[in-house]
């Protein structure tokens, strides 16, 4: 038989029904690795990329992200291309074929960006030699995977202490729910642009990203409430029963006695995937493993299971990626 290949540069000529088919069944698959994902980033105005290995109209491996940078004269010395998931593989996908897909990758992405990332929420253990033949290196990073059986089997291998702070927290009145409106939305921004802009001192997408990630419904918006005031929440993607995801997370911690609003966030999105039989929570990451770093003891309370999956990451720019590097250790120490 002889095998007929071709590779897309777009989604344009991709078949939907062979990429759905692929997405369904890979182990890859994530939820960032979507056609809705990809519609959304566009939407937003984001500038993205796609690319696909079609073989015999089958599409057997499949990449899509965003090139970030900040805006204005950091705008060069900023870009990077994001491959948020990781690439979606098939069984049966050759190492050829995953080298072609990514040397397609450098091709057009190289002379546009600094380096491009894959964080990867799965195991890419098996393809780690192809990936690194065309350039990429493998950089160790944790991350959290829960499995969402019950609430009441949950409960059981979290931390005594989570427990009676989620318990507390109902007590006292808060409670959680699905967002209903943009002035929720909005409320909910603030505390996650506070959040960034003291703690986090990363770049933090503006408030018409959440508006129109809500609106297209790409992702669950779960806040939370007390006294009729929206003091936290959290936007968690999906991918249809099989992952839920902790994207962005945010509270009014410490405001209101025996009231915990971050972690009765990421509770509302465990307790939403037991309700809708979506077997896993990903906490999307949870720092180097040689790095302190205290938003990993947090996460590490829910009793999910850690996992080491890691990133791959091509430098196309030595130079300023050096120099990138160092810039965020010293901003993130102001």
């Amino acid at each position: 038989m002889i095998n007929i290949l071709n590779i897309h540069t777009s989604t344009r000529k991709i078949n939907p029904v062979a990429l759905e088919e692929l997405l369904e069944n890979a182990d890859t698959a994530t939820a960032f690795q979507t056609l809705a994902m990809l519609d959304f980033f566009k939407t937003v105005g984001l500038e993205t990329f796609s690319y696909a290995i079609e073989c015999n109209h089958k599409i057997t491996a499949f990449v899509s992200g965003i090139i970030q940078k900040e805006k204005g004269i950091k705008s060069p010395f900023t870009s990077r291309a994001i491959i948020f998931g990781g690439p979606v593989f098939a069984a049966d996908v050759t190492p050829e074929q995953i080298q072609e897909l990514f040397q397609l990758v450098i091709k057009k992405l190289k002379h546009k960006v600094i380096y491009i990332e894959t964080r990867n929420f799965n195991s890419y253990l098996p393809y780690k030699e192809s990936l690194e033949k065309v350039g990429f290196e493998y950089h160790p990073h944790l991350n959290f995977h829960l499995n969402c059986d019950t609430e009441e089997a949950v409960k059981k291998r979290m931390s005594s202490s989570k427990v009676r702070q989620i318990k507390k927290s109902l007590k006292q009145g808060a409670i959680y729910k699905e967002a209903t409106s943009e002035k929720e939305i909005e409320a909910y921004y603030l505390i996650l642009e506070t959040l960034y802009k003291t703690k986090v001192k990363t770049p933090l997408p503006d408030l018409a990203f959440f508006i129109t990630l809500w609106r297209k419904d790409t992702a669950k918006f779960l806040v939370i409430i007390y006294e009729e005031e929206v003091i936290g929440g959290i936007v968690c993607p999906i991918l249809a029963n099989r992952v839920i995801y902790e994207w962005y997370v945010c509270g009014k911690d410490g405001v209101h006695k025996n009231i915990y609003p971050s972690i009765l966030a990421t509770w509302a999105a465990i307790a939403y995937a037991c309700k809708h039989n979506i077997p896993r929570f990903d906490f999307m990451g949870a720092g180097k493993p040689n790095e302190a770093y205290g938003v990993r003891e947090f996460k590490s309370k829910f009793g999910g299971d850690q996992v080491a999956h890691g990133r791959f990451i091509y430098v196309a720019n030595p130079l300023l990626y050096g120099l990138g590097k160092k810039a965020v250790k010293v901003i993130k120490k102001w």
